[in-house]
């Protein structure tokens, strides 16, 4: 669900940027009473998971359609929504400079989608009242899928309203609707599904860090090895491997746009926008998770969307593993970065 800049006036994205860069200050802020030096190292590891788990598109049956995690409300259960927003903004920024995923413009609303509703909406007042001071993993698994989904269904609006207040009459505000809130539906239910799993893994690893997560505690000297661990293979390994399984299919939004205009992306205007598209391309050394091409060797856009569209599947890439372990190790490298600066600046 990563707007592009087509997609927003510059009105609408310079806006959600100075809002996001509040709510940045704020989590970092806020975040100084319960960080330390389990938590740092979590957050670093959990963004390079999300980073490669988020290059994994998995097919929506019967729609044509794909979706992929968002990851904000895993972050939140497993960190807290403070630490999690700061680790969802590491990602979507490595994503937009380095990867070209999502438009730069459009960094500030792609960080209030994935990542200020689900870190300041989804957790704190759908997922921790479902599951009361002493969840059973009952109750885990419910608050979960419920939270995730809820979460999701509210970016998908976000991402029409804000189409909407850019003036974006390609995309008329009921029909685009119709087709972003029941296709994220069903990809937050998945989402829900694999952050149950990830969480239900924890509580039986390490439960007290979801414990101290749910009061706003420091980890103390809680065992997190394991954890810690398993999360850094499974980056590696999804970015490196299981990256080739990646559904060829327009995701979600693509999909939405594509039901609207009959092409799963709209021109850029001119001016800003494209000021923007020149700086990315400057900054986008691994463009859509592969190496770059010169430009003399890129193929037109009709000869690249057939060739996606009769690739083999899983579609091994030593490009795509290539950006994947790095990308997660860059996200890690960053979110441990801001966590341990933020630390020391709390110490004085």
């Amino acid at each position: 669900m990563h707007m592009a800049d087509a997609l927003i006036s510059p009105a609408v994205g310079g806006a959600m940027w100075v809002a996001t860069a509040g709510m940045a200050a704020y989590a970092a802020k806020k975040v100084q009473n319960d960080l330390d030096d389990r938590k740092i190292p979590l957050m670093g590891v959990l963004g390079a998971f999300v980073f490669a788990a988020q290059m994994i598109n998995f097919t929506i049956p019967g729609t044509g359609s794909s979706g992929h995690l968002g990851g904000g409300l895993l972050l939140a259960i497993l960190l807290g929504p403070q630490a999690a927003f700061l680790t969802i903004t590491s990602i979507l920024t490595i994503q937009a400079l380095f990867f070209a995923d999502g438009g730069i413009l459009a960094l500030g609303c792609n960080i209030f989608n994935m990542g200020f509703l689900a870190c300041f909406i989804g957790y704190p007042l759908i997922y921790k009242p479902l599951t009361g001071e002493n969840p059973s993993q009952g109750r885990l698994f419910i608050a979960s899928v419920l939270a995730a989904v809820i979460g999701l269904q509210l970016g998908a609006f976000g991402v029409v309203l804000e189409t909407f207040f850019s003036g974006i009459s390609e995309l008329p505000f009921s029909t685009f609707v119709l087709l972003m809130q029941p296709i994220h539906l069903a990809i937050g239910l998945i989402e829900g599904l694999v952050t149950a799993a990830i969480v239900m893994f924890v509580m039986k690893e390490s439960p007290e860090i979801l414990q101290k997560t749910a009061k706003g505690q420091p980890f103390g000297a809680i065992a997190i090895k394991g954890v810690l661990v398993a999360l850094l293979i499974a980056a590696m390994l999804t970015g490196g491997a299981l990256s080739w399984f990646a559904s060829a299919n327009p995701d979600g939004l693509e999909w939405s746009i594509a039901g609207v205009i009959g092409a799963d992306e709209l021109k850029a205007p001119e001016g800003i926008h494209s000021f923007f598209a020149e700086l990315q391309e400057k900054t986008a050394f691994l463009p859509d998770y592969n190496l770059k091409q010169p430009e003399k060797e890129k193929p037109a856009a009709t000869e690249a969307k057939a060739t996606e569209e009769n690739a083999a599947w899983p579609a091994v890439d030593s490009g795509t593993s290539f950006a994947g372990i790095l990308g997660s190790l860059l996200t890690l490298a960053l979110a441990y970065s801001i966590g341990k600066g933020l630390r020391r600046f709390a110490k004085g």
